[in-house]
């Protein structure tokens, strides 16, 4: 959680365990299960931020700052770095609308070669919304799988309106209705249409990514269109299928075609079971190979589909019903 403060996982860590009181580095390192030196490592670091003191001894010890000085300091640095970059993008940003007028036709367009190209592209899209994005979703999924769209919360949380058009057939795919309510329980906007034209994401009106058709095996590519007449089409496009598109409910959610499928994964068995053995989320994350949003927004789709409303609930109706 105190990644956004610049601290590393294991910082935080030994940060969090320092709270309850002085410790010696031996000791920390046996709670911790990690190696002298690495913990040693982690104590310098918050030391020269102003986190942690080291008391004299013997044996020496050291002692957590309270955390509404020290923390409270690192967030106020934060919160004037973003705001000096917020007045550097908005510098940007003036000073590229003034140059539009004299764009040539190929600066319009930016062709997007590569998976990992075309997934950062999907994702600052999304980020630079201000007002909404609209999307239509269909398969196949090749630089961004389902449930790996992180962009998505976050412009949610921030207040941006989603409008997304699904391809019936993919609510087929395994645990897809899981996710769509998961959407719109977030307070996205779905709807379902038979067969989708292009792959889309659109923020605002004013900046564009449709995907291309590759053959088998090779190099995906996309198109990144800015503002002008070919992006107006692309929006008017949105438009047309939107209004024509079926709206997707969330007390209808499962109503859309979609067979019933089972309750928790193979995936959710494995979160919860390393949750039970007594691991961090930080930890489970890493066992699983996911990122800490994708686990957490499971374990909220699991509270919810439990109708409990915290960890240890959660883990008492896992345990009653197997789903560990």
């Amino acid at each position: 959680m105190l990644e956004a403060l610049g601290l590393t996982v294991g910082e935080e860590a030994v940060y969090r365990f320092l709270i309850d009181g002085p410790r010696a580095l031996p000791d920390l390192a046996a709670a911790l299960d990690r190696p002298p030196a690495s913990v040693d490592e982690d104590l310098v670091a918050l030391a020269g931020r102003g986190l942690v003191s080291r008391l004299s001894g013997p044996p020496a010890r050291y002692v957590a700052a309270p955390p509404s000085v020290a923390l409270g300091g690192l967030l106020t640095a934060r919160r004037e770095e973003l705001h000096t970059a917020e007045l550097a993008i908005v510098a940007l940003a003036e000073q590229h609308r003034m140059a539009a007028t004299d764009r040539a036709v190929g600066d319009l367009i930016e062709v997007v070669t590569g998976v990992e190209a075309v997934r950062q592209r999907f994702l600052q899209i999304q980020a630079a919304a201000r007002k909404q994005v609209r999307s239509f979703s269909t398969a196949p999924f090749v630089a961004v799988p389902p449930g790996s769209n992180t962009a998505e919360n976050q412009a949610v949380d921030r207040g941006v309106e989603y409008l997304v058009v699904v391809e019936r057939d993919l609510l087929a795919g395994p645990g897809a209705v899981a996710e769509t309510i998961d959407s719109l329980r977030r307070g996205v906007q779905v709807r379902v249409a038979d067969k989708l034209p292009i792959k889309l994401v659109m923020a605002d009106g004013e900046l564009a990514l449709v995907p291309l058709t590759t053959e088998p095996g090779g190099e995906p590519a996309a198109v990144l269109l800015h503002r002008s007449g070919l992006l107006a089409a692309v929006e008017a496009l949105f438009d047309a299928v939107w209004r024509r598109a079926y709206p997707v409910r969330l007390d209808a959610a499962e109503a859309i075609g979609e067979q019933p499928e089972s309750p928790v994964t193979e995936l959710d068995r494995k979160i919860l079971g390393l949750l039970l053995s007594g691991l961090t989320d930080e930890a489970v994350a890493g066992q699983l190979d996911l990122s800490l949003r994708t686990l957490q927004r499971r374990l909220r789709a699991l509270m919810d589909l439990a109708g409990v409303r915290t960890r240890a609930q959660l883990g008492w109706h896992a345990a009653r019903n197997n789903w560990a």
